[in-house]
């Protein structure tokens, strides 16, 4: 973990920050790691469930700092597309969710707006984008998605609740609260049960191309880290037959 990305555990339940307010939580090279080391930290923990946010209520994120250069890749610290994460999160928004955020938020399993939220994906108006976000088409309408992310307009949190990105609207500065009230009640259910069945609605969705090609490569890459390689290699060298154990 670092200073841009704060990790609390309270009663099994983790609260995940992006910890950048000088910046409106802006992501940079640190964000990126942060937020990477925390769903990792996730999955190896006691917690039960997440909840995502950003220091303040002007902003969850602004996306990427135009101060940095590199072109964040999102693949890395959003999860569900490297970092396999089958605990429920919940995104806290208060203020503005802007570009690569938004994608953060819905890869989330629930979302709690403050009233002054808004979301935006300008990317299609900057001349970029990574295509991470076409999978907000199989969890909006798809005609709401693709006015989204094709149009950059701004949405209220009263557009993103009436068409299903948010859960539930509370006051401004509120949303960490009832992003907790989410989380006391999953903790309270069966840890197998609720993994089960992100993975049955994660399965049924359908799959935007970088979804895809991510667990394909988490695939492979479970391959190629795994001691049967190893073994392969050394068996091969050694000229003598494997001796593969499934790990």
């Amino acid at each position: 973990m670092n200073d841009a990305v704060l990790y609390e555990s309270q009663d099994r339940i983790a609260t995940i920050t992006i910890n950048r307010p000088e910046r409106l939580n802006a992501i940079n090279a640190e964000v990126e790691a942060g937020l990477a080391a925390a769903w990792n930290r996730l999955n190896e923990s006691d917690d039960l469930v997440a909840i995502l946010t950003g220091a303040g209520d002007k902003s969850f994120s602004v996306g990427k700092d135009l101060q940095y250069e590199a072109t964040p890749d999102y693949r890395r610290f959003v999860p569900g597309f490297d970092i396999l994460v089958r605990k429920p999160i919940i995104a806290a928004v208060g203020g503005w969710c802007i570009g690569g955020a938004l994608t953060l938020v819905q890869m989330c399993d629930l979302c709690v707006a403050s009233d002054n939220a808004k979301f935006t994906y300008p990317e299609a108006k900057l001349g970029f984008a990574g295509g991470l976000i076409a999978g907000l088409a199989s969890r909006i309408p798809h005609k709401i998605a693709m006015e989204l992310i094709l149009l950059g307009d701004e949405v209220s949190a009263e557009r993103a609740y009436q068409v299903g990105l948010v859960n539930r609207i509370v006051p401004r500065g509120k949303h960490l609260e009832g992003a907790r009230a989410y989380a006391e009640r999953l903790a309270q259910n069966a840890p197998l049960v609720l993994a089960m069945l992100k993975d049955f609605a994660g399965q049924s969705m359908g799959k935007s191309p970088m979804e895809a090609a991510s667990h394909a490569m988490r695939e492979v890459g479970s391959v190629m880290k795994s001691a049967d390689r190893l073994e392969g290699l050394e068996s091969f060298l050694n000229k003598r037959p494997p001796r593969y154990q499934g790990r």
